[in-house]
């Protein structure tokens, strides 16, 4: 069962009374995100930019949840693993502090969110392990260049996210369904997006559902585990993406005393360019 908190929506994003939109750069959203000007969700931000989902571990934990991403690598691609109680990531970003460049967290204690502040400095430890997870906010830019539209980014919506009964393969108290975007599509749309998306493996790659979604156990689009629920016009077909948020999932199941995540939607946004991480 879904904890409590995952029923609970982001605010809409307001870049006009913040000055942070889709031209923004990486560090611009950081530095928004580091003062708490911006607490919403980074979808359509720093557009050219690299995101990830992000799951902060203790070393104890950290071995297993590793080998949970390497057995699931659609759903949680690995981009980056810090080092213990390091909350820089060098490869990433020159200046990014894990601690505060996210707009939101979410604090899990024994499987459940016990909060979900927008800094985590008074909970960091010396033990600590930063994974990030290559994000589909990433691919969607490679979606809009083509021509693409998107309606959560033409709403200005977090992206729709659903449990599924895909099961992911399991690694020591890790493991459970996989979490998937959903994006409405006509069908000539659907099989462009597909081509596209195939380019990016890090960030999710090609689809891993068209159609009908009982299909993989979700029976109403009109209310996702996590983000906005978006229309599905007659015409169009629902395309699901594997999703970072996967590992949120598998925390519930692993009930380990502590761990730190994103909100859903609320990306590192990095210094890393999408364009970068396309595989041909």
């Amino acid at each position: 069962m879904t904890s409590a908190p995952s029923d609970r929506r982001l605010k809409p994003a307001t870049p006009a009374s913040t000055g942070i939109g889709g031209a923004s750069t990486a560090a611009q959203v950081r530095a928004a995100a580091r003062a708490g000007a911006w607490t919403s969700h980074t979808s359509g931000l720093a557009e050219r930019h690299v995101q990830g989902n992000v799951v902060i571990l203790p070393r104890a934990e950290a071995d297993d949840f590793l080998r949970y991403c390497q057995r699931n690598p659609k759903p949680c691609p690995l981009l980056a693993v810090g080092e213990p109680g390091d909350p820089a990531l060098a490869s990433l970003g020159a200046d990014i502090d894990i601690r505060s460049d996210l707009p939101r967290y979410r604090v899990w204690r024994d499987g459940q969110v016990v909060d979900e502040p927008t800094d985590i400095g008074a909970l960091w430890r010396d033990d600590f392990i930063t994974f990030v997870l290559g994000c589909s906010f990433s691919f969607e830019q490679a979606l809009l260049d083509e021509g693409l539209r998107l309606r959560h980014v033409d709403e200005g919506r977090n992206v729709a996210m659903y449990r599924t009964d895909i099961a992911t393969e399991p690694a020591g108290p890790f493991g459970g369904p996989m979490v998937v975007t959903m994006r409405p599509l006509g069908a000539a749309a659907a099989i462009r997006a597909v081509q596209i998306t195939s380019r990016f493996p890090a960030v999710h790659g090609a689809p891993v559902h068209l159609g009908d979604p009982s299909l993989i156990g979700i029976a109403d689009l009109a209310r996702p585990d996590y983000g906005d629920a978006v229309a599905v016009l007659d015409d169009e077909i629902p395309v699901f993406w594997a999703c970072g948020v996967t590992p949120q999932a598998a925390l519930e199941n692993a009930r380990v005393p502590l761990a730190i995540t994103h909100a859903p939607g609320c990306m590192l946004v990095t210094d890393r360019l999408n364009h970068e991480l396309a595989a041909f």
